[in-house]
């Protein structure tokens, strides 16, 4: 697992020569977190501008150096990013959907927090599965999957889902333009990575939500529940039953989602 400071790719630093001296060898798991966080006023079309190349250039590295690894991407946009590391490895011939993965952990880790919030639970002991993507309402909680169930009036539980959906914001102004995120990513980024490594050393029953490729829907990329196992994704868990407030979410989300992969897709073909 590693990453670079994308400060340090700012100032002249040479991000190539050094993944390549960090992948050397029989590397299994690749982490790639670097790129620019949020500061307010910023957008997804911001992020995207900086932290496409970034992520372009990593996943190159990935591509040539530890082809078989599985790659965790962390780097926002990740609706993007994902879209532009496949695209990327494909370019190189080693292209393997079953271990690409988009980490949106962070989603679900709001979400158990928030509820356990409102019902007085261990926020270790709830597990809401969060499909879709990784922004603003491409973040769809299955509140109606929750384990332990729990019920909302709607007025409350279309403010709950609100809130998940905008947590990031919420933390970036929180912050008053001191950065994003960044413990409770690295929380997310481990627990997805911890999760993952289990699987691949023979643990069964495995399961954590992803942003991965996907027949789900008709966008080609969907976050749902995976099954892992030692060769990655070993089955997709589908969205399984949901509400009929879930089912709008995901109809509203679809746009958005599909015009995020496309500018992941469309990017590479621009690069030489």
């Amino acid at each position: 697992m590693w990453g670079l400071n994308p400060f340090s790719v700012k100032s002249g630093f040479n991000p190539v020569a050094f993944s390549t001296f960090c992948l050397s060898g029989n590397l299994w798991c690749s982490l790639l977190t670097s790129h620019i966080g949020s500061f307010p006023g910023m957008t997804r079309d911001d992020l995207f501008n900086t932290n496409a190349t970034i992520v372009a250039t990593l996943a190159a590295a990935c591509a040539q150096h530890c082809p078989e690894a599985m790659i965790c991407i962390i780097a926002n946009p990740v609706n993007s990013t994902i879209p532009i590391t496949a695209e990327v490895f494909k370019k190189h011939g080693v292209y393997n959907p079953s271990k690409i993965f988009g980490v949106t952990t962070l989603d679900i880790v709001r979400a158990n927090t928030f509820v356990a919030e409102l019902k007085g639970l261990d926020p270790a002991r709830v597990n809401v599965p969060v499909i879709g993507g990784h922004a603003g309402k491409t973040i769809i909680p299955l509140i109606s999957q929750c384990t332990p169930k729990v019920d909302f009036p709607q007025d409350q539980l279309t403010a709950l889902t609100g809130r998940i959906q905008e947590a990031g914001t919420e933390v970036v102004k929180a912050k008053a333009g001191a950065g994003s995120a960044t413990l409770s990513m690295a929380y997310a980024g481990a627990r997805f990575v911890f999760s993952l490594v289990d699987a691949m050393n023979g643990k069964e029953g495995v399961v954590e939500c992803s942003f991965v490729k996907s027949q789900e829907t008709e966008c080609t990329y969907f976050s749902t529940p995976l099954l892992l196992g030692k060769k990655g994704i070993e089955k997709n868990l589908g969205i399984g039953q949901i509400s009929s407030f879930e089912e709008k979410m995901i109809s509203d989300a679809i746009p958005e989602l599909k015009a995020s992969i496309k500018k992941g897709e469309d990017f590479v073909k621009t690069l030489k």
